[in-house]
Parts: C-alpha cells; sequence; structure tokens
C-alpha cells in the first residue's frame, strides 16, 4: 500500500468515530488491534480490546468530534493531529457521574497499517486539559 491509502485508512477510522459508526471500526482496525493508550482506564489489556474502549467513549462522552488537522504518512505508519471534542453525558469509568461538561483538547495519534487495517495504536493526547475542562478528578499516582 502506498503512503496515500495508508492515509485514507485512517480517514476512515476518524470518519467512523466523528460518525458514532461503531459497526463501521471493524473496516478500518484489525481485530487483534494493539492499542498502547489505554482509552479508558479498565478496559482489558488484550488485542482487540480498542473496541471496546472506543465504544464506552463514544457512550460516555456525545457530541463527540473528531477532526484530522494534518495526517502524515511514512512506510507503514500515519501520525494524525487531531481536535477531540465533545461533553460527558454517560457514566465514565473514570467519572461515573456525567457532568455535562464540554472538552476540545488536540491529540497526537500514530497508527501502523498493515494489509488495510490499522493494527496498532498509540496516542498522546492533553489529558490534563480533557479532565480540568470536564471537572474530572486526576487520577492517583500509580504505587511503584
Amino acid at each position: 500500500m502506498t503512503a496515500e491509502e495508508h492515509k485514507n485508512v485512517v480517514r476512515g477510522l476518524i470518519a467512523a468515530l466523528d460518525e458514532r459508526r461503531i459497526d463501521a471500526l471493524g473496516d478500518f482496525l484489525a481485530a487483534d488491534v494493539r492499542d498502547h493508550n489505554k482509552i479508558v482506564f479498565g478496559e482489558p489489556d488484550e488485542p482487540g480490546a480498542a473496541f471496546e474502549g472506543f465504544r464506552r467513549q463514544l457512550d460516555a462522552l456525545t457530541e463527540t468530534g473528531f477532526r484530522a488537522e494534518e495526517l502524515v504518512a511514512e512506510g507503514d505508519r500515519v501520525v494524525a493531529r487531531l481536535r477531540v471534542s465533545g461533553r460527558h453525558t454517560g457514566p465514565h469509568p473514570r467519572m461515573p457521574e456525567p457532568t455535562g461538561r464540554r472538552f476540545d483538547v488536540e491529540q497526537i495519534w500514530i497508527f501502523t497499517v498493515t494489509g488495510g487495517r490499522v493494527t496498532e495504536i498509540r496516542a498522546v493526547s492533553d489529558r490534563l486539559g480533557m479532565f480540568a475542562q470536564l471537572g474530572w478528578d486526576w487520577p492517583e499516582p500509580a504505587h511503584c
């Protein structure tokens, strides 16, 4: 696949998330996709867990928007700079009681695309900004 074809896979995934088409995620994500950035606290750490993570996130955060500001591709990797926004209207493992508040943050996602599907996801996002905007408590640090 070409770099542009890899970017088209990522564009499709972002559009499916933006349009809340959970049933379409399998068109863009490999069944055993590895997500190195846990979307939701408590999701299983196993191949394919990203499907449930995305579903739980979209259930809790409605009016969600995913907009690709930039896509850069090299080899089998696509880097996406995203603008992600939404409203906390449903239960979420980090904050079970909806706050009704909105968020708008920037995120950087790195996708590995193999055979026309995303096989690996790494991401960095402004979680502090998101938590502050939503009124969520910052999680306790993990004990060493």
